[in-house]
């Protein structure tokens, strides 16, 4: 039950955790939450040729975190917010899961604990 299940979440996930594990993509990503921006503005900053930034912003737009377009010559990319939240949803519910294993860890201490005292 739990194979298939985390198999539905897998490909999308593993796209997504792809995407945000380069620093130079996770950057393109805070500066596009700030509003689009075209290809040329977001290749600035890294210092990697255009070929590069293009192959980052290919990376980005398969997991569907960003979108682009062209006008013209111009071609922007502008952040896909909803995009992040299957990865939310699968950290909300690992944390669910490990707090709730910690809790059953912190009651069994307890109870070991009140046994040594009696």
């Amino acid at each position: 039950m739990l194979v298939s299940r985390m198999a539905k979440h897998e490909p999308d996930l593993s796209l997504l955790f792809h995407a945000l594990a380069d620093p130079t993509r996770r950057s393109i990503l805070t500066r596009l939450a700030e509003g689009p921006a075209p290809v040329t503005e977001l290749a600035r900053p890294t210092g990697l040729r255009l070929p590069t930034v293009m192959r980052h912003l290919s990376v980005l737009e398969t997991a569907g975190l960003i979108a682009t377009s062209k006008d013209g010559r111009v071609r922007s990319c502008a952040i896909v917010p909803e995009a992040l939240v299957p990865v939310r949803t699968w950290l909300d519910e690992q944390r669910a899961i490990w707090e709730d294993r910690l809790d059953r860890m912190d009651e069994y201490v307890m109870k070991l604990m009140e046994e040594r005292t009696q």
